[in-house]
């Protein structure tokens, strides 16, 4: 056995650049290549494909873009891929694998996994209510999926028969990489810690390039993010790893960014839950191991709950808007204006009609002054919601209609016509069982014996951990700073809730942190968007902090007419707020370590 297990991380969402398989494919150490292609949207988006042609229904990019480029390659290294681009026909998914297999003259073997698809048992739901929300569950005709987030038991299975490419549903995406380890080193269900070490490897690889400098505070240090490297994880035997990325790439790889990265859409990191482990972040250490490596030891874990989470998606009417630009002194009162317009208009007609009014309505201005004068050049957005697709879809037509009418200034960008409405895809979540799922995995279409483990329940018991007090100083010594000049920050979203992970730069800086950002001072910078609370985790371990916004993205996903509807923005909003700390503290502080 190899003394470390290499995993290239190679995709992180439906989209993502076919190139990045070429690219690790250049390292002949590498054993395994992991592709993350799922959300919850996406997976309404594949339902509604798979009504249409019941050969579809999956990821027909990572077939055909990925898969067809590179197979020749894997074959030859004897890589091996685990991919949940199977979406809701990991079926059809592996059959135009196997298709392009034979053309080439290859003999790759593929499995398939399944058993996460729970929408032919829809009617056993029937009476459950939302998970965080408590509403309760949509009439059947209008659910599109139900898939429950399965581990990697069944995958370590596949592995074990002797797959060369495993195809999945919805699984959890740290999984992938989770199965390749315990397949490896033989790792057991009851090595909760390695386990936890296992995802969290896999959480650090499931978003491809946000390892490696993508999206991260620091930006600049990336450079030609064209040629960024995609991250590798080298896993040893005992849970320990470096993360780092092909040679002759762009990016960094540095502390920084890879604990932005594991503070990523999380909740309470002593208490991440997962099918296979609860795993508890907080003492993580991270350090530069060399030049873009990164040595990250100290997850630990716990048995899991026994639940799998499961997450329907439905149709909840439609949504429709359009932005445009306007320029101009008062352009945010010219912009409303003009929105109002269409919007009256629009009321107006359905009030003839006896039709209801729109159930929600969003108005929203970005940009600003560039200069000292009153000048503005702002965007604006404004959009509506119905359950009628003609009437959302009439509040545009009214709204253009009054374009001549407008106040001066406007200007809009386009070539295609006015947009048309879409579904309002929601989410709906509940808890099942795991005992209760069925799994099938088959190799080359023969049955692989697989019996899950019945789990005895645990119940995450949520600790917070203790934060030093900030030091005392002199009433001279104060100086406030933006948090961006003490921090890293990165942000994200779990349905209606979104995450801010905030690291220190320096250990001596986060009890001033802490202090400066209460949940009542985060509530007040986000009151804006904020319906629900604020919540604060300490994680001692990389002098780092998470928040967690709760009923924040106005349903989140394409169900909300925010602009930002994942939260992607929050952390840089966040990074102006203003810190008090010791002006000596600063001058005596180096920078850049975790």
């Amino acid at each position: 056995m190899k003394h470390s297990l290499q995993i290239g991380g190679a995709s992180g969402f439906w989209g993502d650049a076919p190139h990045a398989t070429r690219q690790l494919l250049r390292d002949p150490d590498l054993d395994f290549l992991v592709y993350d292609y799922l959300a919850e949207i996406t997976m309404s988006i594949m339902a509604r494909a798979r009504l249409k042609d019941s050969e579809k229904g999956y990821a027909v990019d990572f077939v055909s873009e990925v898969m067809t480029q590179n197979l020749s390659r894997i074959d030859e290294l004897g890589v091996k891929v685990l991919s949940n681009a199977g979406g809701v026909n990991p079926m059809a998914c592996a059959n135009a694998l196997r298709a392009e297999i034979a053309e080439l003259g290859l003999n790759l073997k593929v499995a398939v996994v399944e058993g996460d698809d729970l929408l032919p048992r829809a009617a056993e739901f029937a009476d459950r209510t939302e998970m965080f929300s408590g509403t309760p569950m949509p009439a059947a005709e209008k659910i599109a999926s139900i898939n429950a987030y399965i581990g990697a038991g069944p995958i370590v299975a596949a592995l074990k028969a002797g797959a060369d490419i495993v195809v999945t549903g919805r699984c959890v995406d740290s999984a992938l990489t989770l199965a390749a380890c315990m397949h490896h080193f033989g790792w057991g269900q009851g090595d909760h810690d390695l386990l936890a070490a296992g995802s969290l490897a896999g959480h650090l690889l499931e978003c491809g390039p946000q390892a490696t400098g993508g999206n991260f505070t620091d930006w600049k240090l990336a450079g030609d993010i064209a040629q960024i490297g995609y991250p590798v994880a080298e896993i040893s035997a005992d849970g320990s790893m470096v993360l780092t990325k092909p040679e002759g790439t762009t990016g960094c790889v540095t502390p920084a960014s890879v604990c932005e990265q594991m503070l990523y859409e999380i909740g309470d990191p002593r208490g991440y839950i997962l099918p296979d482990v609860v795993c508890d972040f907080s003492e993580v250490r991270m350090e530069q191991a060399g030049p873009d490596r990164v040595g990250v030891t100290g997850a630990r874990g716990c048995a899991p709950t026994g639940q799998l989470k499961v997450s329907a998606t439905w149709v909840d009417g439609y949504r429709v808007g359009m932005t445009f630009l306007i320029n101009g002194r008062e352009a945010r009162q010219k912009a409303e204006v003009f929105a109002q317009a269409g919007l009256d208009r629009a009321r107006a007609i359905l009030n003839r009609l006896g039709a209801p009014d729109y159930r929600e309505v969003s108005f929203e201005a970005y940009g600003g002054r560039p200069g000292d004068s009153d000048y503005e050049e702002i965007s604006f957005k404004a959009a509506v919601k119905h359950d009628d697709a003609r009437a959302a879809g009439l509040f545009l037509r009214e709204m253009t209609g009054a374009a001549l009418a407008a106040p001066p200034g406007l200007h809009i960008f386009t070539g295609g016509g006015r947009p048309k409405p879409s579904p309002v895809v929601a989410l709906f979540s509940f808890l099942v069982p795991a005992i209760t799922l069925s799994y099938r995995v088959t190799l080359e279409g023969k049955n692989i014996p697989y019996q899950q483990s019945e789990i005895t329940p645990n119940e995450p018991k949520p600790i917070k951990g203790e934060v030093p007090e900030p030091a005392e100083a002199d009433v001279m010594d104060w100086v406030s700073c933006p948090l961006e000049e003490l921090a890293w920050a990165r942000s994200g979203d779990k349905g209606d809730k979104a995450n801010i992970g905030v690291i220190a730069r320096h250990a001596a800086y986060m009890p001033y942190i802490w202090s400066a950002l209460t949940e009542e001072k985060v509530s007040a910078v986000f009151s804006d968007y904020l319906s629900g609370e604020a919540e604060r985790f300490y994680l001692p371990g990389t002098h780092s902090m998470n928040i967690l916004l709760h009923e924040v993205l106005g349903g989140g996903g394409i169900a909300s007419l925010r602009n930002d509807a994942q939260g992607k923005s929050f952390a840089q909003l966040l990074l102006a707020t203003p810190v008090r700390i010791p002006a000596r503290l600063i001058a005596n502080s180096e920078q850049g370590g975790i």
